[in-house]
């Protein structure tokens, strides 16, 4: 049967698969540890998602890649480049669900790097918007009540970072394949991270590298979930469950790794979903060219 673009059962059961796959990412690498380092564990994820895009990369060669494109496709590599390698030592350093709620700001981060370099106006409920998503991420980080560790702030680093490559990203969109523009970002971020690799890297087990292997692949199975979702349902009906992704992790956290269920980080994560679900459900309304990302866009 084919799929209706208003079958919001068919949307929340794709959303759901992708936030159980991006679940089976944190949760992997959150085991992987500190074994790795960061620039050897995100190298060897992205190496494999290359391997995984060969057949969009082979027809990319066939077609070449667009002229004038190419200072935006080397910037928005280095961005996620750097991207990559924050979430990565965020994760195996703070809890699961804490990364996951911080991850929450992405679509934020986006809306505030479109008003200052694209001039996106910034309407008084888009800023009131804003306001409550940092008082979210104030909610789950606490600070001057606990100690803001360096993975905290990495992870804050990484959702900015995030922002900058999907910001890059909608310069690219017009003018490529949504096929290229991903299978490029592959080719560009694994080269962007081999230098680094090489630098600190470890020798490490056949069982690494195949979770790794498992993590691009979940990875490239949540994107296309995802995908799926926003074709197929209303964003009001998909961007909530999104917060489900939450309560996996927490759970993963709890009953996997033996973190402890933090009210707090449930609070901040519902409140930065509520907020960011406003600014996109607002931008349906308005019938605009969106420039805010779904949650979820900034996954690697």
């Amino acid at each position: 049967m084919r799929e209706s673009p208003s079958n919001p059962v068919v949307g929340v059961a794709w959303m759901l698969a992708s936030g159980l796959s991006f679940v089976v990412v944190t949760g992997i690498v959150r085991y992987l540890g500190t074994d790795l380092p960061a620039a050897q564990s995100a190298f060897l994820r992205f190496g494999w998602g290359v391997v995984f895009l060969a057949p969009a990369l082979v027809t990319l060669r066939r077609v070449g890649v667009p002229t004038g494109l190419g200072r935006t496709i080397v910037l928005r590599g280095a961005v996620h480049t750097l991207a990559v390698v924050l979430w990565f030592y965020a994760m195996a350093r703070i809890p699961v669900a804490e990364v996951t709620a911080i991850g929450y700001l992405n679509p934020v981060c986006v809306t505030l790097g479109a008003a200052l370099l694209f001039g996106e106006k910034l309407a008084v409920r888009r800023l009131i918007a804003i306001g409550v998503a940092l008082l979210g991420a104030l909610i789950v980080l606490r600070p001057g009540v606990r100690e803001i560790e360096p993975g905290h702030w990495s992870q804050l680093g990484a959702a900015i970072c995030f922002a900058g490559s999907y910001l890059f990203a909608k310069s690219l969109s017009g003018k490529m394949p949504a096929g290229a523009v991903v299978g490029i970002l592959s080719v560009t971020v694994t080269l962007g991270l081999l230098p680094f690799a090489i630098w600190v890297w470890v020798p490490m087990s056949l069982a690494q590298l195949g979770w790794l292997a498992v993590v691009a692949l979940a990875a490239t199975s949540g994107h296309y979930c995802m995908t799926r979702a926003f074709a197929v349902a209303p964003i009001s009906v998909t961007q909530p469950v999104t917060f489900l992704q939450l309560v996996w992790a927490t759970m993963l956290g709890f009953f996997v790794f033996g973190e402890a269920v933090d009210p707090f980080v449930l609070l901040g994560g519902a409140v930065i979903i509520g907020a960011v679900s406003y600014i996109t459900w607002r931008e349906a309304q308005l019938k605009r060219r969106a420039v805010t990302p779904l949650v979820g866009a900034g996954k690697l």
